[in-house]
């Protein structure tokens, strides 16, 4: 049993792992090594991306100042504008005074049917 144990022991230590001519570990670092990069690159432009991301949401924020204090003065506008309408600017201005007419009809329990044959 010693013997062959010892003999396995040999025989395994001289195998080569190789395909075509190919050392095994260096396909397994270069696999390694390419997906080492293409993670590098994926990384630094998810990174990127990031950072555009927040540049563009802070001159949005400007953006969004500046457009909130307009609308601030033109409402402020539209207040001291809309006290002073009255009726007489209106007429001052062409508009005249309506008078409402509203349609009617009959309802339905007020017609008489006659002959009703159900």
């Amino acid at each position: 049993m010693k013997q062959a144990t010892l003999q396995l022991k040999t025989r395994i230590q001289n195998v080569n792992i190789t395909n075509n001519n190919i050392e095994v570990s260096r396909v397994v670092l270069n696999t390694m090594l390419s997906a080492l990069a293409a993670l590098a690159i994926i990384y630094f432009l998810i990174l990127g991306n990031m950072v555009f991301n927040i540049v563009q949401r802070k001159n949005l924020e400007k953006q969004e100042l500046g457009l909130s204090s307009t609308v601030g003065n033109l409402e402020l506008s539209y207040l001291s504008v809309s006290s002073s309408v009255d009726v007489a600017l209106s007429a001052s201005m062409g508009f005249k005074e309506t008078h409402v007419s509203y349609a009617t009809r009959k309802s339905l329990g007020s017609l008489k049917i006659e002959n009703n044959e159900i």
